[in-house]
């Protein structure tokens, strides 16, 4: 149960008052994987934050007047499985932020943070509703995560009839100003039934340092396209658009998400992920969803695509406990050789895998 009270604010700043809130929240999410094909065999798995990352954290506020607050947040990952700290086993390596916030000028935050693609654009994204493991082939377009943003400095501004900025630049903690530093951009718009938005973000030199702003312990493993690293990139680029209309009982989805990876004496690897979505309100308490994406890959005279389809079935126990059962199927072009759902832990030894997990999520 989240809550906030004066007895945590005083053991955090030693004096807290009725304009003074501190809210401890969290999340536990646990279950079980199935994978048809993982190098050969199949797979049974006790997996950890299957629907969301596992998750406890602080978040706060003071009231300084004339619509001025101090605002911050300091939230860690774990595995339920393992117990250990996720995000390369850092404390508060989901967010951690303090700023100050107008009703009038908008936010300013510093610190550990989400970059603007992953701010926008994983709003639209059908993982946002299903599993994590729907999200686009190698988490190219780092909406599921793979790495944050350190040493960032972010804008968002107030809504402006609909329209709202977000603007982040992730500092490289080094002699000049490119290596290792990031910078996105993006704008939403929310009018009725209709929720759109866009964005960039770019990285250079990404994982050169443990210090920068995409930090070497954070960034793509062994994930490889066409035999080249992800993580060996000099430079990437992620951009897209898309947007989500409510009709009924029903939320529709379309999104565009590119990436392109700068690799040392080789041509770029591109990526363009296109999705569509559907998740259909049976009841309150029953919830349907269906997402088809296709990935094009290129590098040079070398192309590519994946297939892939995310189902997924929700029953709300109450407002703050679900069970969930998702089943994925993703199908890979010969030329790519190997089919591997985002989140299963190695990939199939042919060009499709199948996936289905089952688990349940508590808030608090």
């Amino acid at each position: 149960m989240a809550f906030a009270g004066l007895s945590i604010g005083a053991m955090l700043a030693g004096t807290a008052d009725a304009q003074s809130s501190v809210t401890l929240y969290g999340i536990v999410d646990t279950g079980v994987t199935y994978t048809n094909n993982q190098q050969g065999h199949s797979t049974w798995e006790a997996t950890s934050g299957n629907e969301s990352g596992p998750r406890w954290g602080l978040m706060g506020t003071e009231d300084l007047g004339g619509g001025l607050k101090t605002t911050f947040r300091l939230e860690n990952g774990f595995s339920i499985d393992n117990g250990k700290f996720g995000q390369g086993g850092r404390m508060f390596g989901r967010q951690a932020y303090v700023g100050l916030s107008s009703d009038r000028l908008g936010t300013v935050t510093l610190g550990r943070q989400y970059n603007s693609v992953q701010d926008i654009l994983g709003n639209l994204q059908i993982s946002g509703t299903l599993t994590g493991y729907s999200a686009h082939p190698h988490d190219n377009d780092d909406i599921n995560n793979t790495f944050r943003t350190n040493n960032a400095a972010k804008y968002v501004s107030p809504t402006f009839a609909g329209l709202q900025a977000n603007l982040v630049y992730g500092f490289s903690n080094a002699p000049g100003f490119s290596s290792n530093n990031s910078w996105s951009a993006g704008l939403t718009y929310a009018n009725g039934p209709f929720s759109l938005g866009a964005a960039y973000a770019r990285m250079n030199n990404p994982a050169s340092s443990a210090v920068g702003a995409v930090a070497s312990d954070n960034y793509y493993g062994s994930e490889s396209m066409f035999g080249t690293p992800l993580g060996s990139a000099t430079r990437q680029q992620i951009w897209g658009a898309g947007g989500t209309y409510a009709l009924g009982s029903a939320l529709f989805g379309l999104l565009y998400t590119g990436s392109r990876f700068d690799v040392p004496a080789a041509s770029s690897l591109r990526f363009d992920n296109y999705e569509g979505s559907v998740v259909y309100y049976v009841t309150p308490f029953v919830v349907l969803a269906i997402a088809q994406v296709y990935t094009h890959v290129t590098q040079g005279p070398l192309s590519g695509h994946f297939n892939q389809t995310s189902t997924g079935a929700k029953y709300l126990l109450s407002k703050r406990t679900d069970l969930y059962v998702n089943v994925l199927y993703q199908k890979a072009s010969s030329s790519i050789g190997q089919a591997w759902i985002e989140s299963v832990s190695a990939p199939s030894s042919t060009t499709s895998q199948v996936a289905v997990v089952a688990g349940i999520r508590h808030k608090f």
